[in-house]
Formats: C-alpha cells, structure tokens, sequence
C-alpha cells in the first residue's frame, strides 16, 4: 500500500520533498499556512533567486555542529539539484563565482514550475491551512515532515511553529537569531547619510577585538547599514549580539589605499592646489554625504584648509571608521534564521527524529544556516530530498 505522508510547510524543502515522495507513488498532502506556496522563494534574490551554489562545503555552514549538513549537501548537491530541475524543465544558469539562477532569471519560475510539478505528481497542496495538533497527524499518516521554516520574514509566513512542535517531543531549541540581516547603529552620523551607497571592507569587532573582514558594498540608512558586505558579516554579529557581547564594525572607506598613501595624497593634492577645501578633496575620494559624514565625526569645518597633520587624521578615519552595533534589524528583515531544532537530537542522513520515529525535520526549522549565496536553499533542497529518501525506501 501506498504511504501517506504529511508534509507541514510548502516552501523549498517542503516542495522538494514532495515531489520526491509522490515521484515513488506516495499519497502526499502538503499544508501550507499562506495563500500561497513557495512566498520565500518568490523574493529571494531581489526575485531572481540564487536557487543554489555550485561550490557547496560544510564551511559554508554555521550553527552548534555545522558539520551536521555534510551528508545533505554531498548526498544531494549541486550536480543532483541540477538533473533534479532540468528534470521539469528547470535550467539553470551558473556564475564563475558559483552562484546559480534559473535561466529565466525570475524567481515565479522556481515556484510555479515546483508546485506545478507537485500538483501533476498528485501531491495534495492544502493553502491557508495551520497546523495546530501535529500528534493527530502522526496518527493519520505513515510520516510527517516538518518544513515550517524559521522566525525570518514573518511578512511571508515565517513562524515558531516547527520549534513548538519540536518541543512536544522533547526537542532542544538551540536559541535563534536573525542572519543576512542589516545592522542597527548607535550614531548620529550615520542616518544623516541614508541611501547613499559605497564599495568598501567591514571588519566586525567582537569585544574590540577583529572577527572577520568582508569587502563589499556598504549601504547607510537612517537606522544604520546593509548592503552585501554587512549581510556577510551579520550571522556573526546577531549571533554576538545573543551573547551579550560587545559588537562593533570598522568601515574602510578605500581598501586600495593604506594610511601613509591615503594621507600623501591628501597632503599632496592641498599643496597643488591650496585654494581646494577639506571638504572638495574629501568629495574626489568619497560620496558627498559621507564626507559630511567623516568631517563631523570629526568635527571638521568644510572650510578648513589641509595640513600634514590633519591629512592624517582623516585618513585614519577613512580607512577604520568605528560604529557601535546595538541590534539587528530584526527577524522580519531577515532573509534566514540561526539557531533552531538541535540537529544532535536529528538523524543526519535521514533527518528523521531521534526522539520520535516516523517524524522528520527539514530546512530552516534546524538549527543549521548558510552563508549569502544559494546556500541556505542548497540545504533546504538537500534536506528536504533526504528527507523523501528514507520515506520512500
């Protein structure tokens, strides 16, 4: 007889899972919460979708044992996703840098192909629906799979349910916090120079000491900073920020330049030209705003004309431009969640639970989050397909 199985959440692991299942004759009902299945996947990449990495490592991963995704991401990788896709006419197209898309470049291509295929395979896709008794769905059904995600982007459906259902079971919940998430600042500096955005190196301090540095773009807003170089160094500074710590960022302003160069230049340009401002030199170098930025912070007429001295001051600034980091922009601005079911209690070649048989957890909900990059979808369709594996065998 054909298993049923029950599958809470329709977003990438879910979806997948589905299809892998129905695929070997399962009699498969998906539930979803929204509207709609697959809302996450339908904005991801500013709705191009960065379905997937082709360079695909266990160091690409973080949580309490990061090394729990090597089975997923080997077992069923690039090259498996791929023939997976190209399977339903999928295709996609890989950067040199490893990053990969859907050929459309549109990300409604992701999700109406997926649930499209579902549907066509017979699996069930109950929308609108939440689940509130997941032990009267252990009754009903041969397996149930919990695919609910996380706490980010609650404005598409992100939610604590799979953690509540979890602990029902006696599951640990390893603390979360948001990642890929921008960055709150306590400045009166930096508001002023909202919008403006610029290509620079972020060094993250943890307890004034350096953690890590990513060079990138940097985008000032009026509550602090985004941009790509910041949504890299955020899993490290939410997860910093859980622990009480004291975090911070250093800006380098010109990466291509060290102090000595930077101040010499300065010095120099003065000299050539002694009727040019502080602020008209500083404008050659830097947007508009953040040279008002820098000359109030250090408190700097525009008017003031360059010596030795002062060229080095300012060169300093430019190149290590300390901020105080007091929070995240919060869960619903995040792209991913750290933290969640602890994957010890989880078996990482089936990703059933130890704790209860018959009862999976893929996705997000674990406690496993990836780097920017298609690698938190890499681990959702990994997961989601090991998931279907042990179902059906």
């Amino acid at each position: 007889m054909s298993k049923k199985v029950a599958i809470i959440g329709g977003g990438a692991s879910g979806l997948l899972c589905a299809i892998e299942c129905a695929k070997e004759s399962c009699k498969v009902d998906v539930f979803e919460q929204n509207d709609k299945c697959a809302k996450k996947i339908l904005v991801s990449g500013n709705g191009r979708c960065n379905i997937t990495n082709k360079n695909l490592t266990t160091y690409d991963y973080f949580g309490q044992n990061p090394h729990f995704a090597k089975d997923a991401i080997e077992g069923f990788g690039y090259k498996e996703f791929s023939n997976f896709a190209s399977s339903f006419g999928l295709i996609l197209n890989t950067l040199d840098d490893g990053r990969a898309y859907p050929l459309s470049n549109e990300s409604k291509s992701v999700a109406t192909l997926l649930t499209t295929y579902a549907t066509n395979l017979g699996v069930k896709i109950y929308t609108s629906t939440k689940i509130k008794n997941i032990k009267e769905l252990l009754k009903n059904y041969d397996a149930v799979v919990v695919a609910t995600g996380s706490c980010a982007a609650e404005h598409l459906g992100g939610c604590a349910d799979g953690y509540e259902f979890a602990k029902e079971f006696g599951h640990n919940i390893i603390a979360t916090y948001p990642s890929l998430v921008q960055l709150h600042l306590n400045s009166t500096i930096a508001h002023k120079m909202s919008g403006v955005k610029t290509q620079g190196e972020v060094t993250l301090l943890v307890n004034n000491k350096k953690d890590i540095s990513i060079c990138g773009d940097i985008l000032f807003t009026n509550y602090g900073v985004s941009g790509f170089a910041i949504l890299d160094i955020s899993q490290r500074a939410s997860k910093a920020l859980l622990e009480y710590a004291k975090v911070g960022i250093s800006i380098n302003l010109l990466p291509s330049y060290n102090t000595q160069k930077l101040s010499t230049h300065i010095t120099n340009l003065a000299k050539a030209m002694p009727n040019l401002s502080v602020f008209d030199i500083l404008i050659g170098l830097v947007p508009l705003k953040i040279a008002q930025g820098i000359l109030q912070t250090l408190v700097i007429s525009k008017s003031t004309k360059i010596d030795t001295k002062l060229s080095k001051k300012i060169a300093n600034q430019m190149l290590n431009w300390r901020f105080e980091v007091t929070s995240t922009h919060g869960f619903r601005h995040s792209e991913v969640s750290g933290g969640g079911v602890d994957v010890s209690e989880i078996n990482p070649k089936t990703f059933e639970s130890l704790k209860q048989k018959n009862l999976y957890f893929c996705g997000e909900v674990l406690d496993i989050v990836g780097k920017r990059g298609g690698y938190n979808f890499a681990f959702a369709w990994a997961s989601g397909y090991l998931c279907a594996k042990d179902i059906i065998k």
